[in-house]
């Protein structure tokens, strides 16, 4: 029998289904390799993907904030108040506060803070104080740590250094030895929130898949029927339950009758859906100690009876004290330069306000406490 002599087989219905691949919309992520220094726009991902993690990071500005500098110059004490009240921070906003807020935000995400004080035309008074993407600014130090020049890289691909160095700001955040740029306080989190992102896109894709109910409908044709009658048959089928699927959506009720063996099933109903609480807590638990804020202050309730313990009000207090300590540097250097450029030299006292009002209170009753020890001991000396 030769190539030609074959008989022609039968043709049979098949059904194939696609299945897009989905992928959450963070593709930065996948690609992650891990390097010296930050990546600033994975990180950005990081917050953008993960609200939890953007609103650590706010938490612990707006924590940071509410700073207040003192001079030896009392004349110029209230001059000094103005400037920093009133000072260009430019994106329309006003103020040494909106200026350390958004420095203190590029520190925290990318590992380093770069500034800039812009003097008026005369050079006789600060402009503005404006903070620019760290990615801008190159480090290249000298014979020692002390000596350091900022610099951009120009078209060709040369480092530069930048003008007017001593107007720039620069603030590493919790730099490590051998490298001046600082470490970011996301860098430990892309590979959880990779897993993280995986488990909301395969959750959302099931929901999807399984939430929207969808029948296979299968019609097993009998040994009467052909192939011509049985592909007639399934295309009536279809058609007919489209019509009662389509009367449904507009309020009527349409019976659907067949005949024959026809099976109607929903897809996916005999399947269960992984419960993704447990792995989800555990990755979350990871991402938000990292940040030293409480869960309960993130809005995640992970205990009945969960409140700010005296612990962990101290251990905030501890992480909140740290990062003043970066800023303070800056605050002096602005408000140095303004004095000088106002004709006093010296000094200024950078003071922080209270974090909050349970501090307050703790410093109340220990004042409390210290005067009643003072008036027992008065008391024995003079019964004594």
């Amino acid at each position: 029998m030769g190539l030609f002599d074959r008989k022609k087989r039968e043709s049979a219905g098949l059904a194939v289904q696609l299945r897009d691949s989905g992928r959450q919309p963070f593709g930065v992520l996948d690609g992650y390799v891990p390097l010296r220094s930050g990546e600033g726009e994975l990180y950005r991902s990081i917050r953008e993907a993960v609200p939890v993690v953007d609103a650590a990071i706010w938490k612990l500005i707006r924590l940071a904030g509410g700073v207040r500098v003192q001079c030896g110059r009392r004349e110029l004490q209230g001059e000094l108040d103005r400037f920093l009240r009133t000072v260009n921070a430019g994106r329309g906003q006003r103020g040494l506060q909106a200026f350390l807020d958004g420095y203190l935000d590029c520190m925290l995400t990318c590992g380093r803070g770069l500034g800039e004080m812009v003097l008026d035309r005369q050079r006789r008074d600060i402009a503005a104080l404006l903070w620019a993407d760290p990615a801008l600014a190159e480090v290249r130090e000298g014979e020692t740590p002390l000596d350091f020049v900022l610099c951009r890289r120009e078209r060709g691909g040369l480092p530069r250094p930048m003008p007017c160095q001593e107007l720039l700001l620069f603030t590493p955040f919790q730099p490590e030895a051998g490298s001046p740029y600082g470490v970011s306080l996301l860098r430990s989190m892309p590979f959880l929130t990779e897993i993280l992102l995986k488990i909301y896109q395969a959750v959302g894709m099931n929901w999807e898949r399984m939430g929207n109910v969808r029948f296979a409908v299968i019609c097993r044709p009998g040994e009467e029927d052909g192939p011509g009658r049985a592909q007639e048959r399934c295309q009536q089928i279809a058609r007919e339950w489209s019509a009662a699927m389509a009367a449904g959506k507009k309020g009527s009720v349409r019976d659907f009758v067949a005949v024959g063996d026809v099976d109607i099933r929903v897809i996916g109903a005999d399947n269960q859906i992984l419960d993704s609480e447990v792995p989800v807590r555990q990755i979350m638990e990871q991402l938000v100690a990292r940040t030293g804020i409480p869960p309960f202050m993130l809005g995640l309730s992970w205990s009945s009876t969960e409140r700010m313990s005296s612990q962990q009000a101290d251990l905030l207090t501890s992480e909140i004290t740290a990062i003043r300590r970066s800023l303070e540097p800056v605050v002096e250097r602005v408000c140095e330069l303004w004095l000088r450029l106002h004709g006093a030299d010296g000094g200024v006292t950078v003071e922080w306000e209270d974090i909050d009002l349970q501090d307050e209170v703790e410093e109340a009753r220990a004042g409390l406490y210290r005067a009643q020890a003072e008036r027992l001991r008065r008391e024995e000396n003079e019964e004594g």
